[in-house]
């Protein structure tokens, strides 16, 4: 397991030319104009993709994209002879599947990961390697529909160059630094007492989820404080919860029967007496921020900003 007070370092910057190949470890695509879309924004930054592009879209075992050993193929397959590996591994879409892939002997390449959402599985446990370049963020699926700033954000991020802090809104004040660790809520939960879960002493925790009701999330912090969990990171910032009101159950109780997401994320997290920054552009909302694990940051309750820190 990595050293918590050492940062990953991050791999080299790509360039124009370099080799992408995808990854699909979670759900079955269901249609691939999406996937098409954000094939062109690769090809505008100039990266060749690997084989047929389109190929994952077509594999399919239930709801998953393909058998164990499939899904597992794309992280680690060795390309033809004398070929390089692929400087970006990146993931076509979430739903659910890369945790069975952690049951198999996976050493994970070097190079750049990128997705988010079920993806937090294959992510963290890059982190658990000693593996620099896991980036919590949008996935070929998605991308082509994040706004300007978030795909110029992960081009910056990618190819080396400085990016912005995030602003979102301080909740509770002081300033923490640490390695950053950004998860889906539900994939990291489930994480919780296996050997794919990184070290949390003195991180900077980053958590997003989409579709779960209030009462869901309060059941899964809730279950990182019974374990110790909260208790050992340095700052908890939350991202976007989306979908949270749809899933709501008792949406139509009058107020003095239910708890809003902010209360229940408030509650959870407010008595740690730890800078706490919500509603950070980080999640399945639109204008998801891409944000490399492993690498050193501040979280500033005060200010509600998150900041990469120089390596």
């Amino acid at each position: 397991m990595a050293d918590p007070d050492a940062p990953l370092p991050l791999p080299p910057a790509l360039r124009r030319g370099d080799r992408v190949r995808l990854v699909a470890a979670s759900s079955a695509l269901e249609e691939s104009s999406r996937l098409q879309a954000g094939l062109a924004i690769l090809e505008r930054w100039g990266l060749d993709v690997d084989g047929d592009p389109l190929a994952c879209s077509e594999r399919r075992w239930g709801y998953l994209a393909g058998r164990d050993p499939q899904r597992l193929a794309d992280l680690i397959a060795p390309g033809a002879a004398g070929a390089t590996q692929p400087a970006l591994l990146a993931c076509v879409r979430g739903g659910w599947g890369s945790a069975r892939l952690l049951e198999y002997p996976l050493r994970q390449p070097p190079g750049w990961l990128l997705g988010f959402s079920d993806v937090t599985s294959l992510l963290f446990d890059r982190v658990c390697q000693g593996l620099g370049g896991g980036v919590h963020g949008p996935m070929l699926t998605t991308l082509a529909a994040e706004p300007a700033w978030s795909q110029e954000r992960l081009h910056d991020l990618l190819f080396g160059a400085a990016v912005a802090d995030l602003e979102g809104v301080g909740w509770h004040g002081g300033c923490a630094e640490g390695p950053l660790l950004v998860a889906n809520l539900t994939v990291a939960t489930h994480l919780l007492g296996t050997p794919h879960l990184p070290c949390l002493d003195g991180a900077i925790l980053i958590l997003e989820d989409v579709g779960e009701a209030p009462y869901r999330i309060e059941r899964m912090l809730t279950h990182w404080r019974l374990c110790g969990a909260l208790q050992r990171v340095a700052g908890i910032g939350f991202g976007s919860f989306e979908g949270w009101q749809e899933a709501d159950g008792r949406a139509d109780q009058p107020p003095e029967c239910r708890f809003d997401l902010d209360q229940v994320l408030r509650e959870r997290s407010l008595d740690l007496g730890l800078p706490v920054v919500a509603h950070l552009p980080v999640g399945h909302h639109v204008g998801n921020a891409a944000l490399p694990l492993g690498v050193r940051a501040r979280l500033d309750g005060g200010r509600g900003r998150l900041s990469l820190l120089p390596p």
